[in-house]
């Protein structure tokens, strides 16, 4: 029997996820904490609520409560693709850099790491469009097998094998340790957009063996689709707004 391997949800879509299950009573304050940090020494919020010192989770999560605040979700961007963002500008371009961000209501929290500590800076968010998780996860389907067919015909196995490796270990959707009451459609499909995310970034990571520009540009398009639909994909399996109804 093979155990399927468990992968780890960047900082932001644990707190969207955690956090909301907090919200919703489902666990509890230490394990939402535990879950959050992971391997960090600590995470801390700045500016929340007009906060001066740094808080820590917890406590802006009470925070969050207090202001009405029921979910959380996820923004994954790109440059091009504010996936999960709605705005401002100030908030849209520090998402942008740190490449993740967790919207709460009409608040965000951006992390920033400082060596072995995350700290979360808050800033003001505007409503954001997003795709829901059966559009998401059809999507995501149908870049796979578009992705998988043209590196195919690019012959992954030589330029780049661990490539070929990960599309042939697809239909084994990898484990995500997920908080009580998260549906288990939004689970496999977080799963597969993470896997997703890691066959771009493999095959991005250098020109391999392609034996044209015109090959190196037909893979970069095949990629470029796959992880715009990799993003929206995580954005809605880590986004109560558009869960489907339990």
């Amino acid at each position: 029997m093979t155990t399927r391997q468990t992968i780890e949800l960047p900082a932001s879509a644990r707190l969207a996820w955690w956090g909301t299950a907090w919200l919703r009573g489902s666990v509890v304050t230490d394990l939402v904490v535990d879950a959050v940090i992971g391997d960090d020494a600590t995470h801390k919020v700045l500016g929340l609520a007009g906060a001066d010192v740094p808080e820590g989770i917890a406590t802006a999560l009470g925070a969050l409560r207090t202001a009405g605040v029921e979910h959380l979700g996820l923004a994954w961007p790109a440059e091009g693709d504010p996936a999960g963002l709605g705005g401002p500008p100030e908030l849209n371009a520090a998402a942008l850099e740190a490449g993740e961000a967790v919207l709460a209501g009409a608040r965000a929290l951006v992390p920033v790491r400082e060596g072995a500590v995350v700290f979360w800076h808050a800033y003001a968010a505007r409503p954001r469009p997003l795709t829901d998780v059966g559009e998401a996860d059809r999507a995501l389907r149908g870049a796979l097998v578009g992705a998988a067919d043209e590196l195919a015909a690019l012959d992954v196995a030589r330029w780049r094998p661990e490539v070929a490796d990960e599309l042939s270990n697809l239909r084994r959707a990898p484990r995500l340790d997920a908080p009580p009451d998260t549906p288990p459609r939004c689970v496999e499909l977080a799963a597969r957009a993470l896997q997703a995310a890691a066959i771009v970034d493999l095959a991005l990571a250098d020109d391999g063996a392609a034996v044209s520009a015109a090959e190196a540009d037909r893979r970069r398009q095949a990629l470029r689709g796959l992880a715009t639909a990799a993003r929206h994909a995580l954005v809605a399996a880590c986004s109560p707004e558009v869960w489907p109804p339990a």
